[in-house]
């Protein structure tokens, strides 16, 4: 007569399994298998994901596809991505990651740095720096292409970001023999938020369609916020003063018809029918400023995946 397994032998045998699968699995590798830049599906992915965001589409595709086309750049890439909460700034850096590596984010040449959970400490921040260019050194050293996000720079220790500044610069095209001109660098903050969301509250109070915003507009008065920001991981910041920086790029506050635009596209992509019935129903739900006018949604779509599920 036939018994069942016992457990033990079913975990076994699943777990086997799994190890032998992961071991016949491809391992990732630092070669165009891995990393090739796809401009295309950039471009597509901004124009059908993010909303809003104009200045910031335009200049990072043009931007990134003029730096991943060269094979000898002059110095690393280096973006400074500024905005309130919800506007699409870690959304955008995953974008990234998603057209240059087959990983993705999950790509062990791509690495996330979040100021609160790695560098939570100021009695730390000497132990912080030296582990830091180590490891960047080190993954660099395994691969050229490799990309650093540092998100939540705007609590970050006064300092600590200086330490990588030398990996940066145009002067210098080795370090202990190591180039790092091929590397992407790019830093998340809230800073300049305020005045982003001034300038587009007064093109909307003159009339003004948001898209006749333009990067001279904000660009000045963002590298100012973080520089002079005391509260800042960029305050004063050699980085900034030594334009070591390539674009700040600004990210506008999202209004009514931006929210909608998330919730639809979430729903999509959770192979949900849209629904605009619903889509409204959500977006009226959120908190809107000024709070007279209601024009930019608090959060923008931070809230929306969870909202919706």
């Amino acid at each position: 007569m036939w018994k069942p397994e016992d457990s033990s032998v079913q975990t076994q045998r699943t777990d086997f399994l799994v190890r032998f699968t992961e071991f016949f699995k491809p391992q990732e590798s630092c070669d165009s298998n891995w990393i090739s830049f796809s401009a295309t599906g950039l471009r597509a992915d901004l124009e059908s994901k993010l909303f809003g965001q104009h200045i910031a589409s335009r200049i990072i595709l043009k931007a990134v596809n003029r730096f991943m086309s060269n094979d000898n750049p002059e110095k690393p890439l280096v973006l400074s991505l500024h905005g309130r909460p919800g506007t699409g700034k870690s959304f955008v850096s995953k974008l990234l990651a998603e057209n240059i590596y087959k990983k993705g984010m999950e790509s062990s040449f791509v690495h996330l740095f979040i100021s609160h959970y790695h560098f939570p400490h100021s009695s730390q921040i000497d132990t912080y720096k030296s582990e830091l260019k180590q490891w960047i050194k080190g993954n660099v050293t395994n691969c050229a292409r490799s990309m650093f996000i540092f998100d939540e720079v705007d609590y970050m220790h006064p300092g600590l970001i200086d330490s990588i500044t030398p990996y940066l610069d145009y002067y210098y095209k080795r370090l202990d023999g190591v180039s790092y001109r091929k590397v992407i660098f790019i830093f998340l903050s809230n800073d300049g938020g305020e005045s982003i969301t001034q300038t587009a509250l007064r093109f909307w109070r003159e009339g003004k369609d948001r898209e006749e915003i333009e990067l001279n507009d904000l660009e000045t008065s963002l590298s100012e916020s973080a520089f002079e920001n005391k509260e800042s991981g960029l305050w004063q910041s050699r980085l900034i003063e030594q334009n070591l920086v390539d674009f700040f790029i600004p990210f506008l506050p999202l209004e009514y018809q931006h929210i909608i635009q998330c919730v639809m596209a979430d729903m999509k992509a959770k192979g949900r029918q849209r629904n605009q019935n619903e889509a409204h129903k959500l977006a009226r739900a959120l908190e809107y400023f000024p709070k007279f006018e209601r024009v930019f949604s608090v959060r923008g779509c931070k809230t929306i995946v969870r909202r919706l599920d």
